[in-house]
């Protein structure tokens, strides 16, 4: 049989090496991907502020995918077509090249069963102004944004070291954005160099985001034990934002992104401008636009995707209030309508956010979208490989393996300065991801497996993990002993 993968990001690429692992030689494993270089995407902030090069986080995907016997295409996936076509029932997607020898060459691959990891389209144009290619404001979205942000993070260390002050932005650039973690980590890590080039006397350091309360990062806050007192992470993060004297706006929704200035309203309809010498705002995010055509060339899109262009899976999508949101909402296998398609990472539509959707006086949505990312995408990956391999060796006509988002752990460690002796990072275990308050009526999740400690030794962590997963990416000796 063959199984195609769109995608080679964390998700698509773990999808796909445990795919071929466990169905070996008899079946066909096809990856298609726009780009030749992996990306381990969390530590491109280390590579925004100096700390890593571009080779440090990237890596070719065609040599890695050649010694496991994985057929690499380099190309862009178009349109999916579940049922063929007038002239043959078989399932196929089309993708158009990007090898510079052959690109806009459109090709047909027919698959047997077929994994969406396509990952967002990063949206800059949802705000005016926002982002690299508009020249107003910088990203760490992927490793060549970052190096960009870091060479004019270092033009500014010089003019600074001369005495001229700076006002620094970090946060999102729109009111839908997710993402809150990386924002953070850059936020600190900015802090943190800025210290080390003895110049953070020169530097105003403003986070703005769409949060309602710092430190809620898309899943609605944690609450954290500390010397016997339960504490919500808005604490947490208040005091390490004040510690490090840092700026912060809440609940910000921006609307323009100029030359040296940035335009928001927040959820008082509070309109606000802040002059700024750099901003590093992260875009929101949509699909990447895939059409779906059924036999006849119809085009089904809608059948597959919601509006904002993630694919529709095994979640319940009907609209309803926050006090009517359920664990029970979210998808567990991912598989779509179409029992051979399966949709995984961030390129699956949630049913809803996770943390309380807020709209302004006026009706504007402020709202962060619900993040998968990192270990969560790794998870769903491997869970999607798992079942399609069960699938195709015969011992089921389902899904044998489940990866709710609301039954699932999540681990993740937020630098915040980057050095082997004065670094830092915080250290964050939550258990479930989406909160479920009917198993823990009080807070939504464990108190005991919901921690949140800062200290060196997280640092070490993130710095083990970076090469850890490089490695287990790689597929080198024994990579699949490395958890999610």
């Amino acid at each position: 049989m063959k199984i195609v993968i769109l995608g080679a990001g964390i998700s698509g690429h773990t999808a796909a090496l445990f795919l071929k692992k466990k169905l070996g030689k008899k079946h066909e494993v096809i990856v298609v991907s726009p780009n030749q270089k992996w990306n381990w995407i969390p530590s491109n902030i280390w590579v925004g502020v100096g700390k890593m090069k571009v080779s440090d986080v990237t890596f070719d995907l065609q040599k890695v995918y050649k010694r496991v016997k994985i057929d690499f295409r380099q190309a862009k996936a178009l349109s999916i077509h579940p049922e063929g076509n007038t002239q043959n029932n078989k399932s196929f997607v089309k993708v158009e090249s990007t090898l510079s020898e052959t690109k806009g060459q459109v090709q047909t691959i027919e698959y047997d069963y077929l994994i969406n990891a396509t990952g967002p389209k990063l949206n800059f144009s949802a705000t005016e102004g926002l982002g690299p290619e508009a020249g107003n404001s910088l990203s760490v979205c992927t490793s060549d944004h970052a190096k960009e942000t870091w060479d004019h993070l270092l033009n500014l260390i010089q003019q600074m070291k001369q005495g001229l002050t700076k006002t620094f932005v970090v946060g999102m650039g729109h009111g839908l954005c997710t993402c809150e973690g990386a924002a953070f980590e850059y936020t600190f890590n900015l802090d943190f160099v800025l210290r080390s080039y003895g110049v953070r006397d020169k530097a105003k350091i403003i986070y703005l985001t769409n949060e309602a309360d710092l430190g809620d990062f898309g899943v609605d806050g944690m609450h954290l034990q500390h010397a016997g007192y339960t504490i919500p992470s808005r604490v947490m993060a208040e005091s390490l934002f004040q510690e490090r004297d840092i700026d912060w706006v809440l609940g910000a929704h921006v609307t323009k992104v100029g030359k040296n200035k940035v335009e928001y309203t927040d959820l008082e309809d509070r309109a606000g401008v802040i002059d700024f010498d750099f901003a590093m705002l992260l875009p929101p995010f949509t699909g990447v636009g895939l059409k779906v055509y059924d036999k006849d060339g119809a085009d089904k899109t809608s059948d597959l995707f919601a509006p904002n262009q993630f694919m529709k899976v095994d979640a319940n999508y009907e609209s309803k209030p926050y006090e009517e949101w359920s664990p029970e909402d979210w998808p567990k296998t991912y598989q779509t309508k179409y029992p051979n398609i399966f949709s995984i990472g961030i390129a699956f539509a949630p049913p809803h956010q996770i943390s309380r959707p807020r709209k302004s006086k006026n009706g504007v949505l402020i709202a962060p979208a619900p993040p998968r990312t990192g270990m969560p995408s790794a998870i769903m990956g491997r869970t999607a490989a798992e079942s399609i391999a069960d699938m195709v060796n015969g011992k089921s006509n389902l899904p044998t393996k489940a990866a709710s988002m609301a039954e699932m752990g999540a681990a993740c460690v937020a630098s915040a300065g980057a050095h082997l002796l004065k670094g830092s990072a915080v250290s964050i275990t939550m258990y479930p991801v989406v909160k479920n308050y009917k198993r823990y009526p009080e807070y939504g999740r464990s108190l005991v497996y919901t921690t949140g400690e800062i200290g060196l030794a997280g640092h070490w962590i993130k710095t083990l993990l970076h090469y850890a997963f490089i490695y287990k990416a790689k597929a080198l000796p024994l990579w699949w002993i490395i958890p999610e």
